[in-house]
């Protein structure tokens, strides 16, 4: 079954939705990538009107922004903390944009969005 963006079958009320719309290319979507922590996994897909997405299934390595410093550095990831998007991505280590991430020199705020991006990049935070 495909996953399509169209809208959805039930009404706020409780109704049906009857429509007139059949499944069509342009409204095709995908399921998520859901970006692990783990050695370098990265996917290539072709999109609409021919170009290529780099899509992120697995990363060890972070991007950090130190403040205090002004400088960037290459961290290596130990593990997820905490997940605003799903409570249950801690336990299962997918990082996505707004998590929490054990590194080295400390905790990391991800800024990028892993899923659309082949790389992560975030913010040290204060100790």
């Amino acid at each position: 079954m495909a996953i399509i963006h169209g809208r959805a079958k039930r009404k706020i009320t409780g109704g049906v939705n009857t429509s007139a719309f059949t499944k069509r290319l342009h409204a095709l979507g995908r399921s998520p990538s859901y970006t692990k922590v783990g050695k370098k996994r990265v996917l290539d897909l072709r999109v609409r009107g021919g170009t290529s997405k780099k899509v992120l299934l697995s990363m060890d390595v972070i991007n950090v922004y130190d403040p205090a410093e002004k400088k960037y550095k290459q961290l290596k990831i130990k593990s997820v903390i905490e997940s605003p998007a799903n409570r249950n991505f801690v336990k299962r280590n997918i990082i996505t944009k707004g998590s929490l991430v054990e590194t080295e020199e400390g905790r990391v705020k991800v800024t990028s969005r892993p899923g659309q991006e082949s790389y992560i990049n975030g913010i040290l935070l204060k100790k």
